[in-house]
């Protein structure tokens, strides 16, 4: 099933340009961009099976890719998520090996830039990259698949957490690889990436974390805003990559205000989101608390990735 977000046909006129015969293969054509979510939620109610992958349409998959998500996914009855090991495109050198959470709600991805050997065991992680991942079909039936609200970015991470509040588990499968071009649609740090970044974190935020969580994660945004500043006058990190990429300080504030007051118009959406994520929930806010601690990223961390 191919999901086709240009709005212009892109990947029919693939299809007729490389006289690629494919009657096994779906095509449904947005006449825009629906976002991501969006376009995963369409290709799983149109093709329904127990299981979901989604990948990148700047992704390439190893051809034992399918089979070892499988393998990890079918481990245990509760494992509901399994998280591919994306390399960057011909770097040796990783992307993702599932997600890290930091206090505040941003996200990153674990083990991006080590060399894979470094993450070479199966082993239990938050959530999945959804630039390649497997999803077990009964449990997005559960949680209610992709929120379509957040369009771009954040979105796989607000899905890992909402299953893990049902009691699903995520498998990282090693031999899963997939070779990914980081960020080759919106760019690594344009203004575009930087706005829906901070504003999906705040809904995520809004959404998941339990209360107490919920009541530190300003201090800990205005931990990760300072170690921004201080990156960006050393001339690293992702504030440094965003100056680079045309923005600057006054920019990156502007961003942050519009973030918030995104947040602020859509609080009463947002809070009765989280009540159907309480709905769901299978474990105490403790047992989700020791999760975010257990996958946990630093503030400063964030601003230094």
């Amino acid at each position: 099933m191919v999901v086709d977000n240009s709005g212009q046909g892109l990947a029919r006129q693939r299809l007729n340009r490389d006289k690629l015969g494919c009657p096994w293969l779906h095509v449904i054509e947005n006449i825009e961009n629906v976002g991501f979510g969006a376009a995963v939620n369409q290709a799983a109610a149109g093709w329904k099976s127990p299981f979901l992958a989604t990948l990148n349409d700047d992704a390439v998959a190893d051809p034992r890719w399918l089979e070892e998500l499988l393998s990890a996914i079918e481990s245990g009855p509760d494992v509901g998520m399994a998280a591919s090991q994306v390399r960057l495109f011909g770097r040796d050198e990783l992307d993702s090996a599932g997600m890290l959470i930091c206090g505040d709600g941003s996200s990153k991805q674990r083990g991006h830039g080590a060399p894979p050997p470094r993450y070479g065991r199966r082993e239990e992680v938050l959530a999945p990259s959804g630039s390649a991942a497997l999803y077990r079909q009964s449990m997005l039936d559960e949680i209610g698949g992709f929120d379509e609200d957040f369009f771009l970015y954040c979105e796989d991470t607000d899905l890992g957490l909402r299953a893990r509040w049902a009691g699903w588990r995520c498998v990282y499968a090693p031999q899963a690889v997939v070779q990914h071009h980081y960020s080759r649609t919106a760019g690594r740090a344009t203004p575009l990436k930087a706005y829906y970044v901070e504003r999906n974190r705040l809904a995520l935020l809004v959404k998941n974390f339990p209360v107490p969580n919920l009541l530190v994660a300003p201090w800990i945004s205005i931990t990760r805003y300072f170690w921004h500043m201080v990156t960006l006058a050393k001339g690293r990190g992702v504030a440094a990559r965003f100056r680079q990429d045309g923005g600057g300080a006054l920019s990156m504030t502007a961003l942050a205000i519009r973030a918030h007051w995104s947040l602020l118009r859509n609080w009463r959406r947002l809070w009765e989101k989280r009540r159907a994520v309480a709905r769901t929930a299978r474990i105490p806010p403790s047992a989700f608390a020791r999760l975010l601690r257990a996958h946990a990223i630093s503030a400063r961390e964030v601003a230094e990735s």
